[in-house]
């Protein structure tokens, strides 16, 4: 599918990617892995699976697309929509759809879907740089000793495979910290420029202006949770603070919560801190109000 690459993104950011009236890609953390025979070792990763009764559009993959392509949330949603249609057709014919990166897609004759992975891409950020590596095989005396897990013996080697465990893990550990450090450093320093230049102008413009200004007050909105239940989006401002009355007047704590990209006024119902609040919400908000709602995930400066 076209839109392969866009699950593919949101995969190393969610556990559950929805495609609208298709099914949901679901990714479970998995530990690190070693194959006693093999001697082959599998740093932490995501096993990804894909479940058909999870097709409700929860607004991720449609707001993703809007975004990225920047095209309207409508027009991302229709995209999606016309490429389930095709898909859902040549699954109906034996046809096998391909998400690159991710796996293929199969009917059964039952009517069941078969996903098989493609593990070409680990989606776990946390094991970014990490690859399998195979331990090689131990040399003492001039003498080749196979890497074996035998218990029945008073020795055992089992000892290299904790010291490659340790080796691994320590790696792991100080590449990942390395890895964060340097991208909290990096916006650190980012946020700092910016600080600069904003006290700069601001001392600046205390020098230009000669007469007192009026007094204003600013009413802040408390940061409340960055999953969003919209309910519109308005290209008149009037239009939205209509809309946020007669949720208020419902009872719910409805919000503007400022311009999207393409300058619509967005209206919320509600904010919520966890998704799995959020998603409960949207159900029952869908459910009493308004079917065409949905959930958007946006951090609140």
């Amino acid at each position: 599918m076209q839109i392969s690459h866009h699950i593919s993104e949101l995969l190393f950011r969610y556990d559950c990617v929805t495609v609208p009236n298709l099914g949901s890609f679901l990714a479970e953390k998995i530990s690190a892995n070693i194959d006693k025979n093999t001697g082959e070792f599998t740093p932490p990763s995501k096993r990804i699976s894909f479940n058909s009764q999870l097709k409700n559009n929860d607004g991720i993959l449609a707001n993703h697309i809007s975004e990225i392509e920047r095209i309207s949330y409508e027009d991302a949603l229709l995209k999606i929509n016309k490429q389930v249609s095709c898909a859902l057709e040549d699954l109906e014919n034996n046809c096998l759809i391909e998400f690159s990166g991710i796996g293929s897609l199969t009917k059964s004759k039952n009517g069941k879907f078969i996903f098989e992975l493609t593990k070409k891409e680990n989606y776990l950020k946390e094991s970014f740089g990490l690859t399998t590596i195979i331990s090689p095989s131990i040399v003492r005396d001039n003498k080749v000793i196979p890497l074996k897990f035998n218990s029945n013996k008073s020795y055992s080697y089992t000892k290299y495979a904790a010291i490659a465990i340790i080796f691994i893990s320590l790696a792991y550990f100080l590449g990942g910290n390395f890895y964060l450090d340097y991208i909290d450093q990096q916006n650190f320093n980012a946020q700092k420029e910016a600080n600069n230049i904003i006290d700069s102008k601001i001392q600046k413009a205390t020098f230009i202006i000669s007469t007192e200004l009026p007094a204003i007050t600013i009413d802040v909105a408390k940061q409340i949770g960055k999953y969003h239940i919209v309910a519109g989006a308005f290209r008149v401002k009037k239009n939205s603070e209509r809309k946020l009355r007669e949720l208020k007047r419902l009872g719910f704590k409805a919000r503007i919560i400022g311009q999207n990209s393409y300058g619509l006024y967005q209206v919320i119902f509600e904010s919520h801190l966890t998704r799995k609040e959020a998603e409960n919400a949207l159900i029952k908000i869908k459910k009493s109000q308004d079917s065409t709602a949905w959930l958007l995930f946006k951090e609140m400066i």
